[in-house]
């Protein structure tokens, strides 16, 4: 079990990096995806922080801080389901397998560590 929360939080962590520095540049899919759920480019930045914040978090829950693992996980699948969600709203289903996989990356992240 501790190998599998390893590699799925680690996995977890370096693609809500990755998501996130896409949002900071921003990429140009990003700013598209972003026009059509409705976000404004002003809030790109800020989002990408929490995504940053969230996979830090998981790192320093693997390295030794369980609960701030726990709470980074929590945080990151309320962002997701905030993300499926102006998805859904917006009618942009298409591309809702992109936040929706983040969401089952964190969930099952979240399910690990509390298992652990």
């Amino acid at each position: 079990m501790h190998t599998a929360y390893v590699l799925v939080a680690l996995t977890t962590a370096v693609v809500t990096a990755g998501i996130a520095v896409a949002d900071l540049i921003p990429a140009g899919f990003v700013l598209v995806n972003s026009a059509e759920v409705g976000v404004p480019r002003s809030w790109l930045p800020p989002l990408a922080a929490a995504k940053l914040a969230g996979s830090a978090g998981l790192v320093v829950g693997l390295l030794g801080l369980p609960a701030l693992g726990i709470a980074a996980a929590a945080g990151l699948v309320l962002f997701f389901v905030g993300a499926v969600i102006t998805h859904l709203r917006a009618g942009v289903l298409y591309n809702i397998a992109f936040p929706g996989a983040y969401l089952c990356l964190s969930a099952a992240t979240l399910a690990l560590a509390i298992a652990r």
